[in-house]
């Protein structure tokens, strides 16, 4: 059984007649003030390029009408999958991460030259990036003049498109996935890191079980959750078996705040092939997931729990609009009157080139 949301829907940010109109894999958060901060990684040329700088957007109306994109950071390579935290006050936490020079270089150099570069163009400078800047990996930035201004950046071995959660303690916790990491990781594994200085420095908890006869490669791009009764719960991207008919979401519990997690397994939430998952706990005491879904009809959906997870609904469907599979990555809050508010990207119908969008809804009565 499926659900239809009621939503309004309506565009953040499109660059549709410029050169790099490709935009991607966006976060929200709101903070005690009511201004709503979004990011993504725009004024891209593709899905897969060199080009991507981190962007920001401020909202003073709920979400009706946002800013112009700040860009907050742009390194030599590309800034992909940006996530925002508000810390309290006006300290923001952005995450993203970089593939090194020779990701591009060797793993993609066809695509991107045939995509929209015939004789390399930009690929072909990217032996003369100096080194300290070509290595790629995971970074968090911080502001603490709400998205003004932003501090040093720092590297964490981890990384996940929402970035890490900020626990009721005050402290930070990163549930990710190993990204060009020097800190012993075994590549591909998903790990748990803590920070209880703002992102300045972080510490390895652990790295997650999984069953033996499974790969790391098929666990991919998590995200967290502090439940009310101190547990965390990680729902976790599944890359394995792609031929399945409708791949699912896994997830895992921690019971001593990340240091330990149970073995990871698959749920009942499908279509989820290559988009992650998001979670929010609404004010009536839900858990809301919310994730992409790339298969026909594409477009957006949402899962709703009211026992921490053990159990899940049937899929809410936020938008099945979508013309291709490249869309997703959604993430939500709620605003002040128990409405939803999710952020994602997809193209519009009609349209080939990837916006960033939103919809307001609301959850379904019980």
């Amino acid at each position: 059984m499926e659900f239809y949301a009621n939503t309004d829907q309506h565009s953040i940010y499109r660059n549709p007649n410029s050169f790099f109109r490709y935009c991607g894999w966006p976060s929200v958060c709101h903070d005690g003030e009511g201004v709503l901060y979004a990011v993504c990684s725009g004024f891209r040329a593709a899905h897969v390029c060199p080009f991507g700088k981190t962007l920001l957007f401020k909202s003073w109306d709920d979400g009706k009408t946002w800013s112009i994109p700040m860009v907050i950071n742009d390194t030599w390579l590309d800034d992909r999958d940006v996530g925002i935290l508000w810390l309290g006050g006006n300290t923001l936490l952005v995450s993203w991460f970089t593939h090194p020079t020779g990701v591009y270089l060797n793993k993609y150099s066809d695509t991107i030259r045939h995509g929209w570069d015939g004789s390399g163009g930009v690929l072909d400078q990217y032996p003369t990036i100096p080194e300290e800047h070509s290595n790629g990996g995971s970074f968090v930035r911080v502001s603490h003049d709400g998205g003004m201004t932003w501090g040093e950046t720092v590297q964490v071995p981890v990384s996940a498109p929402h970035g890490p959660i900020l626990r009721r303690d005050g402290s930070l916790l990163y549930l990710g996935k190993e990204m060009y990491a020097q800190d012993g990781l075994e590549k591909d594994c998903v790990a748990a890191y803590e920070s209880h200085d703002c992102g300045t420095t972080w510490e390895r908890l652990c790295i997650l079980d999984k069953p033996d006869d499974v790969p790391w490669v098929w666990y991919d791009e998590p995200h967290a959750i502090e439940l009310d009764d101190g547990r965390i719960l990680g729902s976790i991207r599944w890359e394995g078996d792609l031929n399945a008919p409708h791949p699912v979401i896994h997830q895992t519990y921690s019971a001593d705040g990340g240091r330990t997690w149970s073995t990871i397994v698959p749920t009942t939430i499908a279509g989820t092939w290559h988009t992650p998952p998001h979670l929010f706990r609404h004010s009536s005491g839900a858990l809301i997931q919310t994730f992409g879904r790339r298969e026909l009809p594409y477009g957006e959906r949402a899962v709703v729990s009211y026992d921490n997870g053990e159990t899940w609904s049937d899929e809410i469907i936020t938008r099945d609009d979508g013309p291709s599979w490249d869309l997703g990555y959604p993430s939500s809050i709620e605003l002040d009157d128990g409405s939803i508010y999710t952020v994602y990207y997809q193209a519009l119908p009609g349209n080939k080139h990837t916006s960033m969008l939103w919809s307001r809804w609301n959850l379904p009565e019980r």
